[in-house]
């Protein structure tokens, strides 16, 4: 087992660069998700790190080696897939074996390596069966299974829950949690899916445009984004975010003032984006709060809880609430109060998070 090193890392076709010289360190037996929208390069650098793709700049190491020239079957990497590439002709026990056989490992050692490997995706009574014969989510535990028996240095997984339904999703990601805590094998997964990132991650790399954003705990990300790309896609639904003018001791939204903690004294009169998650509002008024106003144009129901999405003026807000098992109070909701030390203030014009309030 060992960690991973992404130092300047840049990647271009021809005279079009998508990855913009990265750094990242994932330390060993670390579990590191890259989290982005479609066309953000996570799935290019993963690639680079299996060496399916070829780094145009910069140094990659794994075990403090450098893997920039090494053949992708020489770097000790065992790479999961969208797709689970399983051969349909072979059984199971078969297609996780594939890649042992290769290798030309004693037959006694595969087989007592594929029963272990089963037993822990729970995949023993399933041995004999094709693929076509499982579930997408069975199929996609063989994938793994196939990555598992190599024991391989690092875990690199590309979007692989994306073609299963969503309670599946759910299973599985507790699945790769659970296994990772058993195995402690060091980890990077690529995904879209801001929900898997924040379930399974010891840090999350929010990637946009080629480039890193942020690097943290997923709690980190959530309570501190570094600017509005961060903030807006972490969180779900994501967070409100209205443009404001900052006062001595406030934030005025439209003819509205949210009322900040802090010395605001020095900053009368700035431009800003005022950021609040939906988690962060109430419906009743206390001292940490302030009132904002609301006009609410549809309640949509979760089961304790509801989503309502209201308007502030012109700007369309999303805000939860308790249902308490009735949510037709809740369309007479006409203000939410704001939890005051809660508030995210970023520069209207860079987008970057603002601490004004020490």
């Amino acid at each position: 087992m060992s960690g991973v090193n992404l130092s300047g890392i840049v990647k271009s076709y021809g005279a079009v660069q998508v990855v913009h010289g990265i750094d990242l360190d994932v330390a060993e037996k670390e579990f590191v998700v890259l989290v982005g929208p479609s066309g953000c390069g996570k799935s290019t650098t993963l690639r680079m790190i299996a060496g399916l793709e070829e780094i145009t700049a910069g140094d990659l190491t794994i075990d403090d080696k450098r893997m920039n020239r090494i053949a992708p079957k020489d770097r000790d990497v065992a790479m999961v897939f969208q797709n689970y590439a399983l051969y349909p002709h072979l059984n199971v026990a078969d297609n996780m074996a594939f890649g042992l056989r290769i290798r030309k490992m004693p037959k006694a050692e595969i087989q007592t390596t594929i029963a272990d490997v089963a037993e822990i995706l729970g995949l023993t009574d399933y041995l004999e069966r094709r693929p076509a014969d499982l579930s997408g989510g069975q199929r996609q535990r063989v994938a793994m299974g196939r990555a598992i028996v190599r024991h391989p240095k690092v875990f690199l997984f590309d979007e692989p829950l994306s073609n299963l339904d969503a309670k599946l999703r759910t299973q599985m990601r507790a699945e790769i949690k659970r296994l990772h805590n058993r195995l402690g094998v060091t980890s990077v997964y690529v995904t879209h899916d801001q929900v898997e990132a924040m379930t399974l991650a010891d840090r999350i790399v929010v990637m946009n445009d080629g480039r890193i954003e942020q690097i943290g705990t997923p709690m980190e990300l959530f309570n501190d984004p570094a600017n509005i790309f961060v903030a807006g896609f972490l969180g779900s639904p994501p967070m409100n975010m209205v443009n404001g003018v900052l006062t001595k001791n406030s934030a005025k939204i439209g003819a509205t003032e949210v009322k900040l903690n802090g010395a605001l004294a020095n900053h009368v009169g700035r431009e800003v984006v005022v950021g609040i998650r939906p988690e962060h509002v109430t419906l009743k008024a206390s001292a940490k709060t302030s009132p904002l106003p609301i006009t609410m144009d549809l309640v949509e129901p979760l089961g304790s809880e509801a989503l309502l999405h209201a308007r502030f003026g012109k700007q369309e807000m999303v805000f939860k609430a308790e249902t308490k098992g009735d949510i037709a109070p809740l369309w007479n909701v006409d203000k939410v109060h704001v939890t005051t030390d809660l508030v995210k203030l970023f520069d209207a014009q860079t987008g970057q998070a603002l601490n004004l309030r020490g």
